[in-house]
Parts: structure tokens; sequence; C-alpha cells
């Protein structure tokens, strides 16, 4: 297998979202998107004891035209949205939800959030949607960890959870309406997978910790993107210690992206209509009892 080569490296900067910080390696200065990929946030913080769990979090906000998907690794995330789902998915699982032509959520810690280690850390990812299907019905799709198939690399030492798409021909359940592929990695040190990639598809990891060392490239540490070239069959990587990865690739969707806070559409005259719609409560209400 002929390895993809590396693009660059996007550092995971510190960002304040409205007193919640968060890493934000995509989108930076330097790049925009990768293309069907709009945003990636890494957060790990302690919930607030002297805020009740249903206060804390994300409070009820409006979605419209791409796929908001959150992967948790420490604690749980409660989900409740404007058409009437309630979930709450714990560490190893994903909250993964179509916004499609609009719907209202929340996102707050879990009830028991101080009886299991008072932390969240999660990564939130927008994934852009095809045109042709912004404005599908919404759907909210919860996967538990147990729920997620999972691999391991020959070695024995890199467990490969695959949440979307097929990687090494195992299948993930969740359903996207860009064609992606996602995956979390989790290394032991020392060990190392070869993973093929549709060339079609854009490509690239994140570390949210430790050390690799990608075949073709070097040394990369935690809290970076590898984004890689389209000239490979796949990636190869090293842990030179004990790290954690997103994995993600997707077909480009080649389409114009106008995008205004929460909503995300091909021209401006969408997003009038999105934030005049979501004014109108056409994206439904979220009441929180």
């Amino acid at each position: 297998m002929k390895n993809r080569s590396v693009a660059r490296l996007l550092y995971a900067h510190l960002v304040d979202m409205g007193g919640f910080p968060v890493r934000q390696p995509l989108p930076t200065g330097q790049v925009e998107q990768i293309d069907p990929f709009l945003l990636l946030h890494h957060a790990d913080v302690k919930a607030p004891e002297h805020v009740d769990p249903d206060d804390a979090g994300i409070g009820p906000h409006p979605h419209r035209g791409f796929s908001p998907v959150t992967f948790i690794f420490k604690g749980g995330v409660h989900h409740r949205d404007s058409r009437g789902n309630d979930s709450t998915i714990y560490a190893g699982g994903a909250q993964w939800m179509n916004a499609g032509m609009g719907i209202i959520h929340s996102e707050r810690p879990p009830h028991d959030i101080h009886q299991i280690g008072g932390r969240q850390e999660i990564i939130q990812l927008w994934i852009n949607t095809p045109s042709k299907n912004k404005m599908d019905q919404p759907m909210y799709f919860p996967l538990k960890a147990e729920e997620v198939p999972s691999f391991l690399s020959q070695d024995g030492k890199v467990k490969i959870n695959v949440f979307a798409g097929e990687i090494s021909g195992i299948k993930g359940p969740a359903p996207s309406q860009a064609e992606v592929n996602a995956a979390t990695l989790e290394f032991t040190k020392g060990g190392t997978i070869s993973i093929a990639l549709p060339a079609n598809h854009n490509a690239f990891i994140y570390l949210l910790d430790g050390k690799l060392s990608v075949e073709g490239f070097g040394l990369v540490e935690g809290l970076h993107i590898v984004h890689f070239k389209n000239d490979g069959e796949g990636i190869t990587a090293t842990a030179l210690e004990d790290t954690r990865v997103l994995l993600l690739s997707g077909e480009p969707l080649n389409e114009k992206v106008v995008s205004y806070g929460p909503f995300v559409m091909n021209t401006q005259t969408q997003i009038l209509e999105a934030m005049r719609d979501y004014q109108m409560g056409k994206m439904g209400v979220l009441i929180e009892e």
C-alpha cells in the first residue's frame, strides 16, 4: 500500500465559545474546511459542581444544513431536541444528528456526571450535508459504546472503533448523508496500524493526546490535525506513547458553502431563509423540563 503524504499539520488553538473553552484545529486561518468536514471542537472540561447538570453545558440552539456529531471520550452528554428526542450517551459513544431543514437541541452533562468523575471530554464535528439533502427531515441517532463495532490491529496494540462508513471491512452503524468514514483509534505505546482509505476521499487524523510517528512524515504530537494529501491508498502510524486519535475521511462535496452561526447552506438567500424560519418557530421548540 502506498501511503498518503502529509499536506499540513493544524494545531488546535484554544478558543472561547461563550465561556466554554474548546480546542479548534479546524477551521483555521490556513484551512477553511477539509471538505466535507467543516469544524472540529475538542473540549475537556470539569462540570461545575455548583450548577445543576440540567443548567450546565450548551442550552437550546438551532441548526440547519449539516450534521453536528459529538464523540464522547469522558463523562457523557444529555441530548434533547425539538423533535422529542431525549437521550444520554456516555464515554465511547456518539450523538449523531443530521439537522436537515432545522432542529433545536441542547447538549448538557448527564444527571450523574459528578458520580462518574465530573469531567466531560468531547469532540464536536460538523459534517456538511449535500445540497440535495439540506432540507431533509432532521434525524437523530444515539450510539452507545457497546453498539460501536471495533477490531484490533495485527499487533493487538491498536483498537479501532468504527462509527460510520467502512474501515478495514468493518462497517459503522451511524447514517450520514455525506459519504464519510469515522473512527476512533486507541493506541498503546509501540502499536502500529495501516489503514486503507478511498482514493477519492479527503482524510485527516486528530490526536487528542500522545505522540505518533506518521510514516513518510515523522513525529506528530497531541492536539494536532494531520491533513493528508490525496496521493496514496492509505495511512500508517506508530504510537510513541499511548495516544487517542479521531480518524476521518470523506468524499468531497465540491459545493459552495455559505454559513452563518449554526446554519450551513449554499447561498446567502438560504441563510436568510434559515434565520427567518428559526425566528418563526419552524424549527420547532425545545422546552427543557
